[in-house]
């Protein structure tokens, strides 16, 4: 992602119970910048957060609220793109394996038989097209616990679903993948996005099986096994009810060219 690219995130909720929280809206670890701002305020008061380093430059920020409106604005202007690592042995074991939302071992028939000869990339480019060719994208269709398998039988969902069941039908199938939270320049409606990458050849490159946003723009903000670890909140202790979230992406030399067929690596 070389089209400077300014991102911004608004949060609002209203902590009930003393709540220990964790929002992840920061870009990635090693992201150039010009500006990043972050505050959090509990009724007007600003109250400390404590960063966090996670998964793949994941970086969190952690925030002991009382009770009251808490409020979150983030803003960045991103000049380029952290550079991706290669594949580790490691992340190769971790992300083959089944997780929370992407229970890969529930698609051991169904994914080989499905995508059987296929290897590397012309598997990858096989699972993202059918990912899209049978998944309709219906904003608010899906619940926050569903998982690959509740969005298979649906057939319906948004982002993050389309993103478990690619994760999911690529690990059955041998390939390690992995979920990506991002800002996503173009997205219509907008809002966080979530994405797969899965390993070929040894580097990550970007799935988008709901093919609605040029995936070389993406700007990283968490990697991990599914949404479980890649959440723009969780709620460690406490209770909070949710407000309105708003998020913008403007890429200020417009959005770059897209073809699905071929692979883009962060």
């Amino acid at each position: 992602m070389s089209n400077p690219t300014s991102v911004t995130a608004r949060i609002a909720l209203t902590v009930t119970q003393p709540a220990r929280l964790v929002f992840s809206v920061a870009v990635a670890q090693g992201t150039p910048t010009d500006r990043e701002t972050l505050s959090i305020t509990v009724d007007g008061t600003e109250v400390p957060a404590t960063e966090v380093s996670s998964i793949a430059g994941t970086r969190l920020h952690v925030v002991d609220a009382p009770t009251g409106r808490l409020e979150l604005a983030y803003a960045a202007d991103v000049t380029g793109s952290a550079p991706t690592p290669a594949v580790t042995d490691a992340e190769a074991i971790e992300y083959t394996r089944p997780s929370r939302y992407c229970e890969s071992d529930r698609f051991n028939v169904l994914a080989p038989t499905q995508f059987a000869g296929l290897a590397g990339q012309e598997l990858v480019t096989a699972v993202g097209a059918w990912v899209n060719g049978h998944m309709r994208y219906i904003p608010g269709s899906s619940g926050s616990t569903d998982s690959a398998i509740d969005t298979l039988l649906a057939g319906q969902g948004v982002c993050r679903d389309f993103a478990h069941l690619t994760v999911a039908m690529l690990r059955a199938c041998g390939v390690p993948a992995r979920l990506m939270a991002a800002y996503a320049p173009g997205l219509v409606p907008m809002d966080f996005h979530a994405v797969a990458e899965a390993a070929v050849d040894g580097r990550w490159q970007v799935v988008d099986a709901t093919r609605m946003v040029p995936r070389a723009g993406l700007v990283r903000i968490a990697t991990g096994r599914d949404a479980a670890d890649t959440a723009f909140l969780t709620v460690l202790s406490g209770q909070v009810t949710f407000g309105p979230v708003q998020v913008t992406c403007y890429a200020h030399d417009g959005l770059l060219p897209e073809d699905p067929s071929q692979p883009v690596h962060l």
